[in-house]
């Protein structure tokens, strides 16, 4: 099956714009990119098909998807993310994970790590069946996105530092136990608080492993941030949130964090985590190579105010913020009582945009090709000939007007 896209301008890292193009997909990949002409189709007539590419010029598609005005970039790949529109990986159930799989389509998302909370090991051993089950449903449905992996947020986590993380289930750094998670389903990425015992032996097991170790809830100094590093550690995530800020004269695993040209920096980029100006400060000490942006979305992603649960902690949403309903929040505290994120996507990616002034192509690299980069998937995050064809079609204002995944349309705005 093919897939002709036509008249849209692409962009993608490390590249110039291509201000009129088209992407032809062809076995869940890219098959042919370049520049728009006029040149004869297949039965003599004059059309407007691509002129000059990569490969041979496309005479025959089975669906053609004219694209002017709109902007074609590579799928976002959320890899901290809990649900979407009700529903939570941790409900652990083939319904919750379809239901987030599709929802997070209209967000411009084509792919994410299913990522856990701090629960028993046989909870997250069922959100891992789920997630192999899932990647099973996912390659025969042209309307979900792709489960990359499993990220588990916890249970490695400071008591202090907890937050929403429930502190009933916390535990020291075991490389065993994520193992055997591992077994059932790949765990990509385990945030972790590297100054609790035997975190540094566990980020060196998992990194010869070929799992990353993300620093996180923690109350890490500088000194502890670097060993960790040194042991392996390559991610902070939800970077500042959670963790020791900076001060002049105690450094802490946030300034080790913006200073380490090798780790790089997940940012929840939805106006509730971080301010303008912080996020302003850390892309430019970091530069586009080393950000990430996470929605780190809780289940009510998508919808509207009220209470819900996350890891078993009853959440109250309103006015687009996420708070433990039974904690009071108190400005002087480390953490305080945020839970998550009510963050849609594409919206934390115009927030980047507009704060940073980077590039289109800049941006780009932190909604897709970094994820990728830093967790050892290939052939995605770039729109490049022999790429995935996951791609994201948004209009002037950076908003989704169609998804797609593996070279099929699996969603269009109406």
């Amino acid at each position: 099956m093919s897939l002709l896209i036509e008249n849209v301008r692409v962009v993608t890292p490390g590249k110039a714009d291509l201000a009129s193009g088209f992407i032809r997909c062809a076995n869940a990949r890219i098959d042919e990119i370049g520049p728009m002409g006029t040149v004869p189709t297949k039965n003599g007539a004059q059309g407007t098909v691509p002129a000059e590419s990569m490969g041979t010029v496309p005479t025959e598609v089975v669906e053609r998807f004219d694209a002017a005005g709109l902007i074609a970039l590579p799928g976002f790949v959320d890899i901290h993310s809990h649900g979407r529109s009700g529903a939570d990986f941790c409900d652990a159930t083939d319904e919750a994970f379809d239901k987030i799989g599709h929802d997070k389509l209209a967000d411009g998302v084509t792919g994410f790590l299913a990522t856990g909370l701090t629960r028993p090991e046989e909870d997250l051993a069922e959100l891992c069946r789920c997630a192999e089950r899932y990647k099973s449903r996912a390659q025969h449905s042209q309307i979900l996105s792709t489960c990359l992996g499993v990220h588990l947020e916890g249970p490695f986590f400071n008591r202090e530092m907890a937050g929403a993380q429930n502190p009933a289930y916390l535990k020291n750094p075991d490389a065993a136990f994520v193992k055997r998670l591992h077994a059932i389903s790949p765990v990509k990425k385990v945030s972790l608080a590297p100054e609790l015992d035997g975190a540094e032996a566990c980020i060196r097991e998992l990194s010869t492993a070929g799992i990353v170790s993300s620093g996180g809830h923690s109350m890490a100094d500088y000194a502890c941030f670097e060993r960790a590093r040194a042991a392996g550690m390559t991610h902070l995530t939800h970077f500042c949130n959670a963790m020791v800020p900076i001060h002049h004269l105690r450094p802490s695993m946030v300034t080790g964090g913006l200073l380490a040209d090798d780790v790089y920096v997940e940012l929840i980029t939805d106006g509730v985590h971080l301010s303008d100006p912080m996020i302003a400060l850390i892309t430019r000490a970091k530069g586009p190579e080393k950000v990430m942006v996470i929605t780190d979305a809780m289940c009510a992603a998508g919808c509207p105010d009220g209470l819900y649960e996350l890891g078993g902690l009853p959440v109250r949403v309103a006015d687009g913020c996420a708070r433990l309903a039974n904690v009071p929040n108190d400005p002087n505290k480390l953490v305080s009582n945020v839970a998550g994120s009510v963050a849609l996507y594409y919206k934390c990616f115009q927030r980047l945009v507009r704060v940073t002034g980077w590039s289109l192509s800049d941006a780009s690299r932190a909604t897709s090709l970094n994820q990728c980069l830093s967790l050892r998937i290939p052939d995605r995050g770039r729109l490049e000939l022999g790429y995935v064809a996951d791609i994201v079609l948004v209009d002037a204002d950076l908003v989704p007007q169609a998804t797609i995944v593996g070279g099929r349309i699996a969603w269009r705005s109406k």
